[in-house]
């Protein structure tokens, strides 16, 4: 009698294996009951991982997001229960952001397109690149312009904050490079001028390397990346592309990528400006790169509670308990989206060879952008789709289908639960990674959307283009 019992339950339980997204396995292979849904398996890895504070957790079996019991998605997936059933347990945030739903302001000021858009990092400021040979910073308090930043010869082609917010860093497209105060709109000193054609791509180097912030790396048509000091008034050149360099990223372990026409990506170190190695395997332009730590990076000690910070050293030290708190064991992560229509992750610490070839665009990928967990990869491309990929594994997952011309830039809530992407069909659209479809159609510019941005605090995202004005967008 016991022995038909023992089955009877057995029956009734399913083996699995939890896995980390890196395949770290949380323990042995354990039953659990079939009636066992998402929330007895966040119960489950709470208890395994010993976490104080309950963290929320999804759950994915072959990339798959769990959301009913297991005997359901064992019923209507027909899936054998012969051996371990592998489930990934993915951290989620712990805060949740809205999307955007409404345009709150559309504030004229620029007498060009505006060619970039950028948040600071602690989300509160605002600031803008245009055709019109002008920075500008915006109030977003009151929705008006706040400064007006002059000293440009040519279109500002792209702007960047450092991520310890006291200063914005733009590039023209004569080449010259200049540093702005945020709080009075000054520029910080002469223009900073070397390259010889326009300026393609700004990354500061991440706080937790380095605080206060003085140091940058820009990029350029003519071949060569600069890395400048600001307060030495200093700079390194990198030299060894044969073509135009399109994209550059300074990476949390100090080093510094460069993607370039010349089909290759050069890892390069800081302080003499030697190359280190070269990733190689595009057949065509290297237009986008991303890291996985992309969102720490940017954000440096600032996160969504809104803390602020009295010192530089303080500010290191929690941008660096934040910065390993997000990789973990694991190494950084990095992708690369091509004019040959093809995507690769790379491990650049680990391997000079690719980890994944990402197919299935039809067209050029134009910008490919981490979520800020790192567990997901977005790309936007000129077939007009946004495609979504696996971060760990570079899987292709699901596309989004809406827009009805090239999709141009894209941009993550900080939660990694929605994704914004910018078109020249002129919307703005907002996708939910759940459920995989549109969440919100966000139509209102006259013109084709060149720049978005969502704030890394999750309350607004901003909006540029054609059309001359800025919007702003609230949930």
């Amino acid at each position: 009698m016991e022995m038909e019992l023992d089955a009877e339950t057995q029956l009734k339980n399913v083996m699995c294996q939890l896995s980390d997204p890196e395949g770290t396995h949380l323990g042995p292979p354990m039953y659990l009951p079939q009636n066992a849904g998402p929330q007895q398996l966040q119960q489950i890895v709470n208890k395994l991982l010993n976490n104080e504070e309950k963290l929320p957790y999804a759950f994915y079996i072959s990339d798959q997001e769990l959301v009913v019991p297991l005997e359901t998605y064992l019923e209507k997936k027909k899936v054998s229960v012969e051996k371990a059933l592998s489930i990934v347990y993915q951290p989620q945030a712990v805060f949740r952001i809205r999307s955007v739903n409404r345009c709150s302001a559309t504030i004229a000021g620029h007498g060009e397109a505006v060619l970039s858009v950028s948040f600071s990092p602690d989300g509160k400021h605002l600031a803008s690149g245009s055709g019109d040979t002008t920075v500008r910073f915006w109030d977003l308090n009151t929705q008006t312009p706040l400064f007006t930043c002059t000293g440009h010869k040519n279109w500002v082609l792209c702007i960047a904050w450092s991520p310890d917010g006291k200063h914005l860093a733009s590039g023209s497209k004569a080449g010259e490079l200049q540093t702005w105060d945020p709080l009075t709109g000054k520029p910080s000193g002469n223009p900073l001028v070397g390259h010889r054609k326009w300026i393609t791509g700004i990354s500061w180097e991440p706080v937790h390397l380095n605080s206060p912030c003085r140091r940058f790396v820009s990029s350029s048509k003519d071949g060569d990346a600069r890395i400048w000091d600001i307060s030495l008034r200093r700079c390194i050149v990198l030299s060894g592309h044969t073509l135009a360099v399109t994209c550059v990223k300074w990476g949390g372990d100090g080093v510094i990528y460069t993607g370039s026409q010349d089909c290759t990506i050069k890892v390069w170190e800081t302080s003499q400006g030697k190359l280190i190695r070269e990733l190689k395997g595009h057949g065509h332009w290297v237009n986008s790169l991303a890291l996985s730590t992309e969102y720490v990076l940017r954000t440096g000690a600032y996160d969504h509670t809104g803390k602020e910070y009295s010192s530089p050293d303080e500010m290191k030290k929690v941008a660096l308990e934040r910065y390993k708190k997000m990789i973990g064991n694991s190494p950084e992560r990095l992708v690369s989206g091509s004019d040959d229509f093809t995507m690769f992750l790379w491990e650049p610490s680990v391997s000079k060879h690719p980890k994944t070839r990402m197919t299935g665009h039809q067209q050029l990928v134009n910008h490919v952008y981490f979520s800020p967990d790192g567990q997901w990869v977005a790309s936007a491309s000129f077939d007009k789709s946004v495609k979504l990929w696996n971060g760990v594994t570079g899987k292709f997952v699901a596309a989004f289908r809406g827009h009805v011309s090239p999709v141009y830039q894209i941009s993550w809530s900080a939660d990694s639960r929605l994704l914004l992407s910018g078109s020249k069909d002129s919307t703005l659209k907002v996708w939910d990674i759940r459920t995989k479809k549109l969440k919100q159609d966000l139509p209102g510019h006259a013109d084709e959307v060149f720049a978005v941005d969502w704030s890394p605090d999750g309350e607004k995202v901003a909006s540029g283009g054609k059309d001359q004005v800025l919007k702003l967008w609230m949930g």
